[in-house]
C-alpha cells in the first residue's frame, strides 16, 4: 500500500538521521516553562524556523517534489508530559497520552535498569534537579553543517543565542536550563560526530564513536521515507523480512502516530485527531562511555583468548569486540565474515570507498552485505554469538517462533521483531584521547530512540533483550556492552563443536556505559505546534 507523508507537516529530525546528512553539529538546549502564556508566544516565535521533512534538492533518493533551500543550522522542538500539562492543553488531550511518558524516565527508572552506576542520583544535574522550578519542559535541538576545519557554521553560535535572546523577551518566563556535564556548568548539551582528517587537511565526519566501533547501520525503513520506485531496495537490511525472505519497509504507524502499524492497527493517541497525527515521541538518553575500562579489559581477556586459540594479541582484540557487537570494528557482520581471515578477504574485494554512505550500500553487490543479512543460518550463534549487542538490538529473523532450520516454509520472517524497531538520532559527545583514553572526561552518546510507542517499542527492548538475557537463551546475562554489569558478569562466545575449540568466557565484565541523564519528549507536527501556540487544540 502507498503511503504519502505530508512532509510540511512532520519535524525533519523524524525522517532525517541528521549526523549522516550534512549536520554533524549539534547542541541540544533545554527550557523550562514558567507560565503558560509565555510557553505559548515562545513555540510561535520558534515555529517559523522549525525545520520539517520537506526535501532538500540534494536529497535526490527522498520523496517530495517540493524542495526548500537546505539551511546551515536546522531548529527542531520537543516537549515533555509536563511542559504540555504547564502549556494548558486541555485534559482531554493531557489524558490521551500513554502513561510512560506522562511518568517519564526518571520515574521509570527500574524497568530501564536505571541502577547502580546508572542511577538517576548520579545524571548530570540539571535531570537530577529536574522538578519545580528547574523541571525540563522544552528540548530545542539545533544540528548544524560543519566547516572544513572541523569547527561548526557560525549559525550554530547565533541559533544558540536567537534562543536565549527569546527567552529574554519573554521575561525569562521561558528560561535556558544549565547543569549538563558533571560539573553542572553547561547551558547546553553540545554533541558532534568524531572526525577524521584528509590528508589535504581537511576534517571530514567518521562513522565511529568512541569504543572504536563503526556505527549508524540498520536504521528502519518505513512507508513513506523513500519514492515508491526506491522504497523496497532502501528497506534491503532495514525494514521487515518476509516469509518468503524478501525485505519491504516497515508500517508508518511503527513510528508515526496517526497511521496503521505492522499489526494493522491505529494505535490511541492524545485527541484530536489532528494534534497527534504525523507526531512521534522521544526517549532522550545521554550515555556516557568508560573508553579505558572498555579497553583495558579487551585487552586482558585478548591475552587468555590468543593464548587458547593460538592467534596473535591484535587480531584477539578485534575478535573479542567483534564477538560482543556483532560486527567487526568496520562494520562488517560477522554473518558475513565469521572469521578473521574471512574479514580480511572482505575488506580485500569491497573498498572502504564502496562500503562508506548508507545510499550506497544496498547498490553495491558487496557492500549490500553490510546490511543485507538474516540469522536463519546461524541459530545457535557460532558465527555471531546470540547475546551479542547486534543481535539483541534487532534480531531480524531470529525469533521467529515457527522457525525450523533447512525447512524454509516454517519460516515467518521478522514479525516479532517488527514492533520493536526504533529510529536511532543522536550523535556522540565529547572527546577522547585515542592514545590515551580515560573514563573521566565528558565523553559518549547521545541517545535518542523514535518511536510511535515508548512502553512497546524502546522500554521493551531496553529492558528484555538489553538487562535480560531469557529470549536469547542466556539466562541473566546482561548485554555485553551496554547492559549493567554486576561484579560477576559474563558473555559466552561460543564455539562449533567440530572446531575442536572451547567456547570461550568473558567473565567479570566491568561496567562499560553508565547512564548519565534523559526524559521522553513528544515530537509534535506543525500542524499541533500551531495548536499549541495559539493555545487552541480541541475547538469543541
Amino acid at each position: 500500500m502507498t503511503t504519502q507523508l505530508d512532509l510540511a507537516d512532520i519535524q525533519g529530525n523524524i525522517i532525517r538521521p541528521y549526523g549522516k546528512q550534512g549536520f554533524p553539529k549539534a547542541r541540544y538546549i533545554f527550557l523550562h516553562i514558567k507560565t503558560a502564556e509565555a510557553g505559548r508566544r515562545f513555540v510561535e516565535l520558534i515555529r517559523p524556523r522549525i525545520t520539517t521533512a520537506v526535501r532538500f534538492p540534494s536529497e535526490a533518493s527522498y520523496p517530495g517534489d517540493i524542495t526548500v533551500e537546505r539551511p546551515d543550522v536546522t531548529y527542531n522542538i520537543a516537549f515533555t508530559w509536563y511542559a504540555l500539562y504547564t502549556l494548558g492543553l486541555p485534559t482531554s488531550t493531557l489524558r490521551g497520552f500513554p502513561s510512560e511518558f506522562i511518568d517519564g524516565m526518571a520515574n521509570r527508572c527500574e524497568i530501564l535498569g536505571d541502577e547502580g552506576p546508572n542511577d538517576k542520583r548520579n545524571w548530570d544535574p540539571i535531570w537530577v534537579n529536574s522538578k519545580g522550578d528547574l523541571t525540563v519542559h522544552i528540548c530545542v535541538a539545533l544540528n548544524a553543517q560543519m566547516n572544513p576545519d572541523g569547527t561548526p557554521k557560525p549559525a550554530l553560535e547565533a541559533a544558540t543565542a536567537w534562543v536565549s535572546e527569546q527567552c529574554a523577551r519573554l521575561n525569562n518566563e521561558v528560561c535556558v536550563l544549565s547543569g549538563h556535564g558533571l560539573d553542572g556548568k553547561g547551558s547546553y548539551q553540545e554533541a558532534s560526530t568524531l572526525l577524521q582528517q584528509l590528508p589535504d587537511g581537511t576534517w571530514v565526519p567518521s562513522p565511529k564513536e568512541f569504543f572504536g566501533f563503526t556505527d549508524g547501520f540498520g536504521d528502519p525503513v518505513f512507508q513513506g521515507q523513500f519514492p515508491e520506485d526506491k522504497k523496497n531496495l532502501r528497506a534491503v537490511g532495514m525494514g521487515a523480512i518476509e516469509p518468503d525472505q524478501s525485505w519491504r519497509p516497515l508500517a508508518t504507524g511503527e513510528f508515526f502516530l496517526g497511521y496503521p502499524d505492522e499489526a494493522q492497527e491505529i494505535a490511541a493517541r492524545p485527541a484530536p485527531f489532528e494534534f497527534s497525527r504525523n507526531g512521534t515521541y522521544m526517549a532522550y538518553r545521554k550515555l556516557h562511555q568508560k573508553v579505558a575500562t572498555f579497553h583495558s579489559y579487551i585487552s586482558d581477556a585478548a591475552t587468555q583468548y590468543a593464548a587458547i586459540m593460538q592467534v596473535p594479541h591484535k587480531h584477539a582484540c578485534e575478535i573479542l569486540m567483534a564477538k560482543m557487537v556483532g560486527r567487526w570494528p568496520d562494520g562488517t557482520p560477522l554473518v558475513v565474515a565469521p572469521t578473521y581471515a574471512d574479514w580480511e578477504a572482505f575488506k580485500a574485494r569491497t573498498p572502504k570507498k564502496r562500503r562508506i554512505g548508507h545510499r550506497k550500500r544496498q547498490e553495491d553487490a558487496d557492500a549490500r552485505l553490510l546490511v543485507d543479512f538474516k540469522f536463519a543460518d546461524d541459530p545457535e550463534g557460532l558465527k555471531c554469538p546470540l547475546t551479542s549487542h547486534m543481535r539483541r538490538a534487532n534480531p531480524r529473523d531470529m525469533l521467529d517462533p515457527t522457525f525450523k532450520p533447512g525447512e524454509p516454509a516454517t519460516w515467518n520472517g521478522s514479525v516479532l521483531n517488527n514492533r520493536r524497531r526504533i529510529l536511532r538520532r543522536g550523535l556522540p559527545y565529547g572527546h577522547s584521547d585515542r592514545d590515551h583514553p580515560n573514563d573521566t572526561d565528558e565523553h559518549g552518546i547521545i541517545f535518542m530512540a523514535v518511536c510511535a510507542s515508548l512502553f512497546r517499542q524502546f522500554e521493551f527492548v531496553q529492558q528484555q533483550w538489553m538487562q535480560y538475557g531469557l529470549d536469547f537463551n542466556a539466562g541473566n546475562d546482561t548485554d555485553p556492552l551496554i547492559g549493567n554489569h554486576e561484579a560477576d558478569a559474563k558473555y559466552v562466545i561460543p564455539a562449533a563443536p567440530d572446531s575442536g575449540k572451547p567456547p570461550f568466557f568473558c567473565t567479570r565484565i566491568p561496567q562499560f556505559v553508565e547512564v548519565r541523564g534523559g526524559d521522553y519528549f513528544f515530537i509534535p507536527s506543525m500542524n499541533a505546534l500551531r495548536m499549541i501556540g495559539m493555545g487552541t487544540i480541541d475547538p469543541t
